[in-house]
């Protein structure tokens, strides 16, 4: 019998100056058993930084035609594509095809995420967002995560400040373009 997804609980106040959007969230979140914690927690800060109406989470690592997180509008129009982790080329391509904007979130090091995309075709590029956070800063957020979680999550010129159940970081958003 295969093992089932674990369910995390977040609820969220989130006050992202740099955008304007404050709100507190309440999170379901599906965990594969072959996803980390670091990823998942990855995967919960692209959802927030990215908030808007229409923001949902994929079927998860079972959802191979779709990204991790994604914003449809009132039509049901594909607006945002948000990969989470090291996405391969033809993903981002992809992405960039049925999306009007293409963003990836990473907790691993950007310039080796980045690489194998060199020389690879991705239809618009340049506009396609590569978004990362200092060294470490989520490998020891995510050691905090419990089945329900409670968070404050700030954004401000730039920076991440993150208070997840007992533990708090902060963290610069380094952004730069897939290009």
């Amino acid at each position: 019998m295969a093992i089932g997804a674990t369910i995390h609980t977040f609820t969220v106040q989130l006050s992202d100056v740099d955008r304007g959007v404050y709100d507190e969230l309440q999170l379901r979140v599906a965990r594969h058993p072959s996803e980390t914690d670091p990823y998942m927690l990855t995967r919960v800060l692209a959802y927030c930084l990215e908030y808007e109406e229409g923001i949902t989470f994929s079927e998860g690592v079972s959802a191979t035609d779709e990204p991790a997180v994604m914003v449809r509008d009132l039509t049901g129009a594909l607006v945002a594509w948000i990969e989470v982790g090291a996405p391969d080329a033809a993903r981002l391509h992809t992405g960039s095809m049925k999306a009007e904007r293409v963003a990836i979130y990473t907790h691993r090091d950007p310039e080796k995420v980045a690489a194998p995309w060199a020389g690879k075709r991705i239809h618009r590029a340049e506009d396609v967002l590569l978004h990362s956070f200092d060294a470490g800063f989520v490998e020891r957020m995510a050691a905090a995560i419990e089945r329900r979680n409670t968070a404050t999550l700030t954004r401000t010129e730039g920076r991440l400040y993150l208070e997840l159940n007992d533990a708090s970081g902060e963290s610069d958003v380094h952004t730069r373009a897939a290009a």
